[in-house]
């Protein structure tokens, strides 16, 4: 007789799962991110690895007692009647404690000594239990659970936060009822890393992100801070992915430069360290200045003089005003007197190597000064004039001491560059990039955004998949500040007018309030962008863009750079850069010139839209904030 049906012991045993290429285990995820949660999986022998999140223990039931035949007399007395199954004579011996416990009361001896005695020679063994451990690799959002009987590790080396273990068992159905879909029955551990609960920071529960900052090597263990990396790293991934989809080239730009980039940024500087004791610098004084440069003196003189009058176009407080009109006067005082040194002819060689000594703390590796970049733009300028379409991903650094909760010292940027695109080619490409890792986090990244939007922000999911279909706003900033300035039915802390910067608080209502969208703010007042940023027709504007988005308010900025060689160089010159930084610049407009445009991502604030977190310490695996640099 045919059958439709496939005998039992003829079907099909499962495919085993896959191992890892490079560890010889289980990757978590391949168990617990399948669509029925690893149950097709049943039955089948793994190796897994990872750390305990949480765990509880139960104690099994006694085995009840069994009577001990007399002992036989005569023959093998390392023996009792077990089948003739060897018994150690310790074992022989603890059967007759009870015994012997009866015979010295008898006598009068001292039962609670004696019970000490009995048991430092031979130790009260813990009452068998079965350990039910929650464990993570960080292949997924979702914990493990294992199962172990003390019978294998005692259940106090495995239980507490933290313990790394390499376990290898068989997936069965979890044997307690809960939210698990599968456990793994452990039938042998082949590793066991350990943990002194008492210096582990993460053995306390519920730690805030604020205190994990302060044990940034142990924090990717928690299940918020995992999810933020694996978060980070999908966009990561889909930056790449579409910049390379559309012929974009990844190139890699310096982060030592001897130019500066911005124009008006504050650097780091670098310096070769001798192998001697090197004595700390002073802050400059007026009798300490043998290494300052009349040249960065007065560039110091144009910040601080651009400084005040924002103070004063923003109204800010009378003693902030009066402190930078002071540190002005010094500055000025300064460089009269550097002035006054480099015309005179009557200092000997002997004395200015004298003054130099004081100040000579390092080794001169270049031979001119250089720098931590802030930005690789102008290195990308060149290459686009070359390959056309290139992109560079890499950390920048700023000297920035403030407590902002979206900027820190060293940062992570996205920077393109365009051949032959001008600004409105430019604001397209920004908003299709957007747009694209948006839906792609989206996709790829689901369970992680899930627990975030639980833990987080619930509206996280929302926001990404409504940036994907959203239309952006396109507005000049003149249209900004109109709008902003016909408010009245909320009273900002810095008053908006022509040429001042707009604050986060401006960003917000414009794209929360009042468009309820993304928004791109264009062609800004040339005062408020950096000195190669393309000059517009009025001669006040200049052909930039910032791309405001909910939740974090600027993420991307960009501009159409200014390629006519004449206007690029009065432009140097009115901010008083040094021109001979910039000679290799200027060579790019010499030598067959291009429009070109570019725009710039912070990577770190991007992560915070898609994460829905408000502190860009938190999505950094170390950050680097003023005053702090642990490891």
């Amino acid at each position: 007789m045919s059958s439709d049906h496939q005998p039992l012991d003829e079907m099909p045993s499962p495919m085993p799962v896959a191992l890892s290429k490079y560890s010889k285990r289980v990757l978590l995820k391949t168990i617990l991110d399948r669509t029925d949660g690893g149950l097709g999986l049943l039955d089948q022998r793994v190796v897994v690895g990872g750390w305990v999140k949480s765990s509880r223990e139960m104690r099994k039931d006694p085995p009840p007692p069994t009577t001990q035949p007399p002992a036989a007399v005569g023959g093998d007395h390392t023996k009792e009647h077990t089948g003739g199954k060897d018994v150690k004579c310790v074992e022989v011996f603890q059967s007759r404690i009870p015994f012997l416990r009866t015979i010295i009361k008898v006598f009068g001896g001292n039962t609670g000594h004696t019970k000490e005695k009995l048991e430092s020679i031979f130790p009260k063994q813990p009452p068998p239990s079965i350990s039910f451990l929650q464990i993570s690799d960080g292949s997924s959002v979702i914990s493990l659970q294992i199962m172990v009987d003390s019978s294998i590790a005692p259940s106090t080396l495995l239980m507490p936060t933290g313990t790394c273990i390499l376990a290898e068992g068989v997936l069965q159905k979890p044997s307690l009822q809960g939210k698990h879909t599968i456990e793994l029955k452990a039938e042998k551990l082949l590793h066991i890393g350990i943990v002194d609960q008492d210096n582990y920071p993460l053995s306390k529960k519920s730690l805030p992100l604020a205190r994990l900052r302060d044990c940034a090597h142990f924090r990717p263990r928690t299940t918020t801070v995992a999810s933020v990396m694996r978060v980070r790293n999908a966009l990561n991934h889909a930056s790449h992915t579409f910049f390379q989809n559309q012929g974009f080239v990844h190139v890699e730009v310096p982060i030592l430069t001897a130019t500066d980039t911005e124009g008006h940024s504050k650097k780091f500087q670098i310096f070769t360290v001798s192998g001697k004791e090197v004595k700390r610098e002073e802050p400059v004084s007026m009798d300490d200045t043998a290494d300052i440069s009349l040249e960065t003196v007065k560039l110091s003189i144009i910040e601080k003089s651009k400084k005040i009058e924002e103070l004063k176009r923003t109204d800010s407080n009378k003693e902030a005003l009066d402190a930078a009109v002071h540190d002005l006067h010094k500055t000025n005082a300064l460089a009269a007197e550097l002035e006054a040194r480099s015309k005179s002819k009557s200092k000997s060689k002997s004395e200015s190597h004298k003054k130099t000594e004081n100040f000579k703390t390092y080794d001169e590796f270049f031979t001119n000064r250089a720098f931590l970049t802030t930005s690789g733009s102008l290195h990308l300028e060149s290459c686009a004039s070359a390959l056309g379409n290139v992109y560079a991903l890499g950390p920048r650094f700023h000297v920035d001491k403030s407590e902002s909760k979206k900027y820190l010292p060293e940062r992570w940027m996205i920077e393109t560059e365009i051949a032959f695109a001008e600004l409105e080619d430019v604001m397209n490409c920004a908003e299709d990039f957007l747009k694209f890792v948006s839906h792609s986090v989206s996709e790829n990244c689901y369970e992680n955004l899930y627990f975030l939007s639980k833990r987080v922000d619930k509206t996280l999911i929302d926001r990404l998949q409504s940036m994907t279909s959203a239309s952006f706003e396109k507005i000049t900033y003149d249209t900004a500040v109109e709008v902003l300035n016909k408010v009245t039915d909320k009273t900002f802390e810095t008053k908006i007018q022509w040429g001042v910067a707009l604050t986060e608080e401006h960003e917000s209502y414009l794209v929360d309030e009042f468009y309820k969208k993304p928004v791109i703010i264009h062609d800004h007042p040339k005062e408020l962008k950096p000195f190669n940023v393309r000059l517009n027709d009025d001669g006040k504007t200049v052909a930039s863009f910032d791309v405001i988005v909910p939740k974090v308010g600027a993420l991307i900025r960009g501009s159409q750079k200014e390629e006519r060689l004449n206007h690029l160089t009065k432009r140097i010159k009115e901010l008083g850069l040094r021109k001979d930084q910039y000679e290799w610049y200027l060579d790019l407009r010499k030598q067959g010139t291009v429009k070109h445009s570019g725009f710039s991502v912070t990577f770190d604030v991007m992560v915070l839209f898609a994460t829905g977190l408000n502190d860009v310490r938190d999505v950094i695996p170390f950050p680097r904030q003023h005053g702090k640099l642990h490891n």
